[in-house]
């Protein structure tokens, strides 16, 4: 399970510890996931909770409004991996430290109903765990067995995904100029490895180290890193005007 989008420093550290103990079996983040072994619920039954439908209707307002998920979508699905709202979307409630995950055993992305409060942190966890589809659409990530691939798909994320903004680092009391936006991806990435496998920290900083130059500079799709909403309305017009252009080669 790849863990993305809003994750407390707490569950990295903890996660750091256990890896030291290594006596553990890895089950690769499915424990921050408990609904994803329960039996789905009916859909009359979801829809008497006001997490489920407040995450149903945040998560629409993304898909219909966010010009970072719908230039992902419009990628996805120009790569041959089409996503559709109710096959490859789950509402489901979460351990307290993640706000949302990818699935790849079910290419399926987990939206914490319990934890994501507000329609902007739906939209950064949204295009997080898009960005993590993507990759597993155009590319073959062996997700659990190399942690190299996990690296990149996560520096990737947290590069294009808008989770290090200027805005969200002041409001996380993080400051810094020069290389901060790169000192951000990487932290991220590495916390995000840590949520979700049992390694070392430093066994996450290498192969974060080992491959973050070629996978920060990935920019697809965006093609540019989108540092706001207006960038990444530009990178979306710019997409559609690139897909309009070679289709009249």
């Amino acid at each position: 399970m790849e863990r993305g989008g809003e994750a407390a420093a707490a569950e990295g550290k903890a996660a750091e510890g256990k890896a030291a103990e290594g006596t553990e079996e890895d089950d690769f983040g499915y424990r921050l996931f408990p609904d994803r072994n329960k039996k789905p619920q009916s859909f009359l039954v979801r829809s008497l909770f006001t997490f489920h439908n407040r995450c149903q209707l945040m998560l629409r307002m993304t898909l219909d409004t966010n010009p970072y998920a719908q230039l992902l979508l419009e990628a996805m699905k120009q790569s041959g991996c089409t996503v559709f709202n109710d096959r490859h979307f789950s509402c489901e409630n979460c351990d307290g430290c993640v706000s949302g995950g990818f699935d790849s055993a079910t290419s399926q992305i987990v939206l914490c109903q319990n934890n994501i409060r507000h329609q902007s942190h739906m939209n950064r966890v949204v295009t997080h765990e898009l960005i993590h589809a993507f990759d597993h659409c155009r590319a073959h990530v062996d997700w659990f067995n190399n942690v190299k691939h996990l690296a990149c798909s996560e520096i990737r994320a947290a590069n294009l995904s808008g989770d290090c903004t200027l805005m969200n680092e002041i409001a996380r009391f993080k400051f810094g100029l020069k290389g901060h936006h790169q000192a951000c991806v990487r932290d991220r990435a590495i916390r995000s490895i840590l949520a979700v496998r049992k390694v070392s920290k430093e066994m996450a900083e290498k192969a974060v180290d080992e491959v973050f130059d070629a996978c920060f500079n990935d920019l697809e799709p965006f093609g540019r890193i989108p540092h706001s909403k207006t960038d990444a309305k530009r990178a979306y017009r710019d997409f559609q005007n690139r897909d309009r252009y070679n289709a009249n080669l």
